[in-house]
């Protein structure tokens, strides 16, 4: 990584630390295993989605062994509306079964052992352990992997590529927050289909605003 490519990053990260400093995870959650279940919901769906579906959710399900003792057919209505439900009620079945089996029932506060658990890449072990246990992790959704190639952090498609990227270019204590402000700032104004350049305030910073302006 290049002096100049780390300065602009930090650059970036300095403009979204002004702009998103209360910036976090959007999904609701009172303990690691809910964002477990909300984060591995979340995946092909809005987090808005997520929050209407778990705040039933965990009242119906109130422990992981809850999750791993649900029947298969009922827990696949229940997260029905979050797209792709038969696949994801297997995986929070048989995530939480494992955490019982092989953790105590309590999630595993590592990246190692939480990506031995069905349904659980590095994405949702680095929200789970930046947001639940504030392990510093750089979580690539399709916001962070959308920025970081738009502004040139990153010249990678892959989002374990580009968390690598990244990580090589942040300091690891602003891991987390960095990621959950560039989730933010994609919301608001770097937009997949139609990207606010005219407002964004990382423009000079951003190869693909300045090829706009």
């Amino acid at each position: 990584m290049s002096a100049a490519l780390k300065k602009k990053a930090m650059a970036i990260a300095e403009y979204l630390q002004a702009n998103y400093d209360d910036a976090t995870t959007s999904l609701d959650y009172s303990k690691p295993h809910e964002l477990l279940v909300a984060t591995i919901l979340s995946a092909q769906c809005t987090d808005e989605r997520v929050n209407i579906v778990t705040k039933d959710l965990f009242k119906k399900y109130r422990t992981v062994k809850a999750f791993a003792d649900a029947d298969l057919g009922e827990l696949e209505k229940d997260i029905h509306s979050t797209g792709f439900f038969k696949n994801k009620a297997k995986n929070i079945k048989g995530c939480c079964a494992a955490i019982i089996e092989k953790h105590g029932g309590k999630v595993p506060g590592t990246m190692e052992e939480l990506v031995e658990l069905p349904g659980v890449g590095r994405k949702t072990a680095n929200v789970v352990l930046g947001n639940a246990f504030g392990t510093p992790g750089v979580i690539v959704d399709t916001h962070v992997s959308r920025i970081a190639q738009r502004s040139g952090l990153s010249k990678n498609s892959d989002p374990v590529k580009i968390e690598f990227d990244i990580m090589e270019l942040i300091p690891q204590k602003m891991w987390t927050d960095f990621s959950n402000q560039l989730v933010w700032h994609g919301r608001r104004i770097c937009d997949a289909r139609k990207p606010k350049c005219g407002e964004c305030g990382m423009i000079k910073h951003c190869d693909f605003g300045k090829k706009s302006q």
